[in-house]
């Protein structure tokens, strides 16, 4: 039974990220040609989403191995991923590819590596 509780759970937390995804996606057309609502209107509905906590994960690419590999794993290990240098890496937010980018050094901070975003995924399906 506790599995079923859990699935409401989750199916509710997909369904809050998708109004929200809906309500965003709403204020922001609003700056369009359309009706405009008043200005507090769309500060009430922008801050129905900004409290929302996501969990936002750059993927670089991942790997297959045995346990008995992982467990052979120690400090200064490589690990081959599925992807070469200058692929694309996946943006993940709760689980579902939202965009994809380039991963590119801070020019104000060469020790840091940053996302240079080069296409939002428009579909609403699973990635």
């Amino acid at each position: 039974m506790s599995h079923g509780i859990g699935a409401t759970a989750e199916e509710g937390g997909e369904d809050q990220l998708n109004r929200a995804i809906e309500e965003l996606r709403g204020v922001l057309s609003e700056g369009g040609g359309g009706v405009r609502a008043p200005s507090g209107a769309v500060a009430a509905n922008a801050n129905i989403i900004m409290n929302i906590p996501v969990e936002v994960q750059i993927v670089l690419g991942s790997a297959e191995m045995s346990v008995s590999e992982l467990m052979g794993l120690q400090k200064g290990s490589t690990v081959a991923l599925n992807r070469r240098v200058g692929e694309a890496v996946d943006v993940m937010v709760n689980g579902r590819r939202i965009a994809r980018g380039e991963i590119t050094v801070l020019d104000n901070d060469p020790s840091r590596f940053g996302l240079r975003l080069t296409e939002i995924i428009t579909s609403a399906g699973p990635a």
